[in-house]
């Protein structure tokens, strides 16, 4: 197929992948193919699922798997945020970025290259449109048929209480996913279209490396992609209105996320606020107030990364029933809507807007849709230990309660220790992080932050331990390979586990082993 057909087709549905290059051909071919053919819908649907991001395509193949008549809706890029414009394209820069830096800063472990390390940028981007090609395969219209999923593509639109039309055809369904999921959102700043100000939907379709990038927002997606084409040679100013970046986690982990900010040549402008854009012969301006007055920010390119907002118009949803608020569709802890037949799982419906928590809400549904009237009982979202992850070096994890909320309870401890504790932190040349577990008494983990190179990794041992009630104990218990940075986890379990040598037992101990001797 190519590039001028594939490109005229996905903007004629209203898709569009730029820049234009075989990449993102393959990327259409497989997750918008324009010769896709129209379905003829055969009877009523055990489950219609509307969006096929990560909880639309969990709960269309697990339905699908289990023997259900599925079908599943998708008006732009079946994969949705985390494929086409999120998790895989950021992470795959990301990946270019640190790679970049190590090449950078060998000094400190005895490695010199001779020469200027040089980052090609159209390079960096060609491999992640690669990637995002590749990865694409799994998420593609082709799966989705060849596993019994009914592939509409095209706009959703309710018309009853279990019915919804796609492309003039009407689809009767038992039951039905709202995974719709959400996009940047967009406050309204004077200037924001004329200056030509990019999001996350836009963003990865940069060419050429911007000598000047201005971030507004200090969240996780601001901090990734400040960092990462910081080290690509970007001059970078982060903005945000908070005083500290990271402001969702706890002051420790902002602060070392930073520190290597900091480190990595950037400006970081906290406690400041965007009064508007600017566009005009001297380039794009963006214009703060700080403490100490306005401020104009010349910029090549700016990334706006302040929020997400849940897709939850042009559905017709007042036809079905469903009720929204201002986060989203409104759900019960069943993920059920306020139709019966409904369900709405991922970003449109949680304040946990990751893959990984719309992948288990997803899995919710399937159950709770199709077999809880068989009397298998029903899945309730409160259920779910999820964990999640800023990707910056350090990375940034966290699994259940906030410091705030274990701080203020005085039946629960914080045990810490540094990540350059650790032999294999030393040896990595990093001391820039620590582990932090909030345990009670009998050692019941009820939150966890790590900060550290692969953070989120290792956070994935906590994770388990908390969704299977397993305490510190049974961490202070199992082997764990000498020398990983896991050791981390293993030393504040080894810590809780020692107080439980109390004067009373450590004496009972000594009379014992002076008789013995």
């Amino acid at each position: 197929m190519s590039q001028t057909a594939s490109a005229a087709t996905a903007l004629a549905r209203g898709v569009t992948v730029l820049p234009d290059c075989k990449y993102n051909d393959d990327l259409v071919d497989n997750v918008s193919p324009i010769d896709w053919p129209a379905v003829v819908p055969q009877g009523r649907y055990n489950l219609v699922v509307i969006g096929a991001g990560p909880a639309g395509l969990v709960a269309a193949l697990g339905a699908a798997g289990l023997g259900a008549k599925v079908a599943i809706i998708e008006k732009h890029l079946l994969g949705g945020d985390c494929l086409n414009m999120g998790c895989v394209p950021s992470k795959a820069l990301i990946s270019s970025a640190h790679a970049a830096h190590a090449a950078k800063n060998g000094e400190s472990f005895g490695v010199f290259i001779d020469g200027a390390v040089r980052v090609d940028f159209g390079k960096v981007m060609e491999r992640m449109r690669r990637i995002r090609a590749e990865i694409s395969h799994h998420d593609s219209a082709t799966r989705l048929a060849d596993s019994g999923v009914d592939v509409f593509l095209g706009t959703a639109a309710f018309t009853g209480p279990n019915t919804v039309e796609v492309n003039g055809t009407t689809i009767e369904f038992a039951s039905c996913c709202i995974a719709t999921g959400a996009r940047a959102a967009m406050p309204p700043i004077p200037g924001f279209k004329e200056a030509g100000v990019r999001t996350n939907e836009q963003f990865f379709e940069l060419t050429k490396l911007p000598q000047r990038l201005v971030v507004v927002g200090a969240g996780p997606i601001g901090c990734e992609m400040a960092q990462s084409f910081a080290r690509f040679g970007s001059k970078v100013t982060l903005i945000d209105a908070k005083d500290r970046v990271l402001p969702n986690e706890e002051p420790e982990a902002s602060q070392a996320v930073a520190k290597q900010l900091q480190a990595d040549g950037m400006t970081l402008l906290l406690g400041a606020s965007v009064v508007r854009f600017e566009s005009g012969e001297q380039g794009k301006v963006v214009v703060v107030q700080t403490a100490a007055g306005e401020q104009r920010l010349p910029a090549d390119e700016i990334l706006m990364a302040v929020g997400r907002k849940a897709n939850v118009t042009g559905m017709n949803l007042e036809l079905a029933g469903v009720e929204v608020h201002a986060g989203g569709i409104t759900v019960n802890d069943q993920m059920q809507t306020t139709n019966p037949a409904v369900y709405a799982a991922g970003d449109v419906a949680s304040t946990f807007q990751f893959t990984h928590s719309a992948d288990h809400m997803a899995r919710i549904v399937i159950q709770n849709a199709l077999f809880s009237v068989m009397g298998m009982g029903t899945k309730k979202a409160s259920s779910l230990v999820i964990p999640w992850a800023t990707y910056t070096q350090p990375e940034v994890a966290h699994v259940g309660l906030s410091h705030q909320a274990a701080e203020s309870r005085d039946d629960i401890t914080a045990w810490t220790v540094g990540i350059g504790e650790t032999d294999r932190g030393r040896c990595d040349g990093e001391d820039n992080g620590y582990c932090r577990i909030y345990a009670d008494s009998k050692g019941r983990i009820h939150g966890a932050t790590i900060v550290a190179n692969n953070a989120g990794d290792l956070l994935a041992e906590v994770t388990l331990a908390m969704t299977h009630n397993l305490t510190l104990n049974h961490i202070a218990s199992t082997i764990h390979s000498y020398p990983t940075k896991s050791d981390v986890v293993f030393k504040v379990a080894s810590a809780f586990r020692r107080t439980k040598l109390t004067p009373m037992v450590k004496n009972a101990m000594q009379t014992w082993l002076e008789w013995r001797r």
